[in-house]
């Protein structure tokens, strides 16, 4: 299939990203959410970190003006009509992700594949809000999109295998390096062991063994790891992080998953991450 506009649903952060991604490799990405405002706010944030790199000499003036370039905005989803991939990112919430699938497929041309980026949620129920099952299919992009080389794709149950070899083929394009899963699993490969992993860390914390300083330090001076877990709890949003945990709690009925109470006292504090200044660590 011969892809060459992309409708990115949802202006987030991930959103955002995937949509500056495509665009970057010379794909005409569009940026949809339920207003132009929200749309208009992404693409001002796109430009924004353009802009550093610009002034950080990594990129000339040209070239950012050829990224905004390929980015447009709607809002709505009657953009679909003239796509040719759909790449959703909205909440990580299955009703308002079936909402959108079931629009999209009124909307989109029979052959359009659509793909989620959930991290937890059943591809299969997803799809199934959909007359095309076997068009949708999970492309899991990793924080931040632009720089993170793994995409996990996944099939849901009626996934056909021409789906998954066209979401290789343009994971490919957009300059990843992708793993396919061979079935479907709640949360895949990454989240799932990371997701024990950080819970386990902040079990740590919550039973006072040690500060979250010297559980990161520990984790990259004794692990390898770039990042500790507490550093990456706060990129990723505590938020983020609990939702995926109790789904994958519920889920799977393992008590492996369940997070400490220490989590949910920051997010009742608005202690959410980077993404507001504050989570285990204050940030400008």
């Amino acid at each position: 299939m011969t892809v060459r506009k992309i409708l990115v649903v949802g202006a987030g952060n991930m959103g955002a990203g995937i949509a500056q991604l495509c665009a970057q490799q010379g794909f005409d990405a569009v940026i949809s959410d339920i207003s132009l405002d929200l749309c208009t706010q992404a693409k001002s944030r796109i430009d924004k970190g353009l802009q550093k790199r610009v002034d950080q000499g990594k990129m000339t003036e040209a070239e950012k003006n050829s990224v905004l370039s390929h980015i447009s905005l709607a809002g709505d989803l009657s953009v679909a009509r003239e796509c040719d991939f759909v790449i959703e990112s909205v909440l990580e919430n299955i009703e308002i992700k079936r909402k959108v699938f079931t629009q999209l497929d009124s909307m989109a041309p029979p052959d359009v594949i659509f793909a989620t980026n959930t991290t937890s949620l059943p591809i299969s129920a997803i799809a199934d809000a959909t007359r095309r099952p076997e068009k949708v299919v999970q492309m899991h992009f990793f924080n931040p999109p632009t720089i993170m080389k793994l995409v996990e794709i996944m099939p849901g149950r009626k996934t056909a295998p021409e789906t998954l070899k066209a979401a290789e083929e343009l994971a490919r394009q957009l300059g990843k390096d992708p793993v396919v899963c061979k079935n479907e699993a709640p949360a895949g490969i990454v989240s799932r062991v990371l997701g024990q992993l950080l819970n386990e860390a902040s079990w740590l914390a919550a039973s006072g063994v040690a500060e979250p300083a010297d559980i990161d330090k520990a984790m990259k001076l004794g692990a390898n790891h770039p990042m500790g877990p507490f550093e990456l709890l706060d990129l990723i949003g505590l938020d983020i992080h609990r939702a995926k945990m109790q789904t994958l709690a519920k889920t799977l009925n393992d008590p492996r998953y369940k997070h400490p109470e220490l989590i949910d006292r920051m997010i009742e504090e608005g202690r959410l991450g980077k993404k507001v200044g504050k989570g285990f660590y204050t940030y400008e």
